[in-house]
């Protein structure tokens, strides 16, 4: 299929794609950035917006950069180029999570701030963003505004940002010196959706843990953390037994999604099983 019939307007400007989404935003318009999940959208008609405002030409982003305790990843930032711009540990988690985005062509063209947008439950970096704890940044002609990483994702592809509001950059925390990050994500095929996926994050210190974050996606509606998931962990030393019980609490804590491919019972064992491997993966 094709797309249906829209005007394309270019922003030379942040303030440009700012006042042109503010115009055209009630009218149906969208922010192109990548493109990677906007277009095929287009494509199949599920979307139809009467205007798209590109902002790929805008250069007053900035650049990728380590600013106040934070990686700072702006609105045109490439999937394929952030592991490489984030320092350690977070870089080498970034390179695993962007391992897992579809394939190279859609990694060299899609956006982190894109993804975030569009927060689809199967996405991987909306799982980032909310286990992490990061902030966004939102801006509109009634000025910047912040939004928590708790807040952004309120259903399926439904954010806290307003129409008339340009995502122009998301900012993960830097883990603190020892933190010990984790990764695992079930797909049928490479680059295939996810069907569940887990993020965790540990501080060890004096053998056992402490501050745990476990997030898990692709399960429910939103990616979340699992608080009671956490708190089996806290204070318990990172062996196989501690790691069991903490994917079965999150496993019992979820309410499944169901689908013709994945049943709710499924996704439940699917869970358990990857935030096992998270665990694993982040274990010294």
């Amino acid at each position: 299929m094709k797309p249906a019939p829209f005007a394309y307007h270019r922003a030379e400007s942040a303030a440009h794609a700012v006042a042109l989404l503010a115009r055209f935003a009630p009218e149906g318009g969208r922010v192109l950035a990548g493109g990677q999940s906007l277009v095929p959208l287009m494509a199949f008609r599920l979307a139809e917006p009467k205007h798209l405002i590109d902002i790929n030409r805008v250069s007053d982003f900035g650049a990728l950069r380590t600013e106040a305790g934070a990686f700072v990843i702006p609105a045109t930032a490439r999937h394929a180029a952030i592991a490489a711009a984030a320092p350690l540990p977070l870089g080498g988690l970034l390179a695993r999570v962007a391992a897992h985005i579809a394939h190279l062509p859609i990694r060299a063209r899609g956006t982190f701030c894109g993804s975030l947008a569009h927060a689809d439950p199967a996405a991987e970096w909306p799982l980032v963003f909310v286990t992490l704890g990061g902030e966004a940044r939102a801006r509109s002609e009634a000025g910047e505004r912040r939004i928590e990483a708790a807040a952004w994702c309120r259903g399926i592809m439904v954010t806290a940002l307003a129409e008339n509001e340009l995502l122009t950059e998301a900012r993960l925390p830097l883990p603190a010196p020892g933190t010990r990050l984790g990764f695992a994500e079930i797909s049928r095929r490479a680059g295939d959706y996810a069907m569940a996926m887990a993020l965790v994050s540990l501080e060890i210190s004096h053998g056992v843990i402490r501050a745990p974050r476990i997030g898990v996606g692709g399960a429910e509606p939103v990616p979340r953390r699992i608080e009671a998931a956490e708190a089996a962990l806290e204070g318990a030393e990172p062996t196989e037994p501690s790691f069991r019980r903490a994917a079965d609490t999150a496993a019992e804590a979820i309410a499944p999604m169901e689908d013709v491919q994945v049943s709710a019972a499924l996704r439940r064992d699917l869970v358990r099983a990857m935030v096992r491997r998270a665990l694993r993966d982040a274990r010294p």
